[in-house]
């Protein structure tokens, strides 16, 4: 499909060929992808901006979901900081994200853990995968 000779495109037709191109260049998003599932533990590297300046800073956290919509994968992460949960986004190939590494694995049952924010203490704990 070419741009210049078909310009009576749609707007999906349009967004999945530019996701198409984006997709066969970037190898990273597969290496990415096939890491992390829902029950891992992960450490997240991602860059703020401080003035001038850009700083790694590290979350670590429980996936809880994944979104899965190609390039805009995105999955959520919950940690909790005295006894208060606190969840954020992550766009998986967002550029701010520098690094991602697997902390632990836990044997889930459900594609989905909503069900963590209800509970509190010892109760939140899943069992692990060796």
């Amino acid at each position: 499909m070419n741009l210049t000779t078909n310009p009576t495109l749609s707007n999906s037709d349009l967004i999945n060929y530019v996701e198409s191109k984006y997709l066969k260049n970037n190898t990273l998003i597969t290496k990415k992808k096939s890491t992390i599932k829902i029950g891992d533990i992960v450490r997240i590297g991602y860059l703020i901006p401080e003035g001038e300046k850009e700083r790694t800073q590290y979350y670590e956290g429980l996936i809880i979901a994944i979104n899965n919509r190609q390039i805009g994968k995105s999955f959520i992460i919950r940690r909790t900081v005295q006894n208060i949960g606190i969840e954020q986004i992550f766009v998986l190939n967002s550029p701010k994200i520098i690094s991602i590494t697997k902390k632990q694995s836990s044997k889930v049952r459900r594609s989905k853990l909503y069900f963590l924010r209800e509970l509190r203490g010892k109760s939140t704990r899943l069992k692990i995968k060796f």
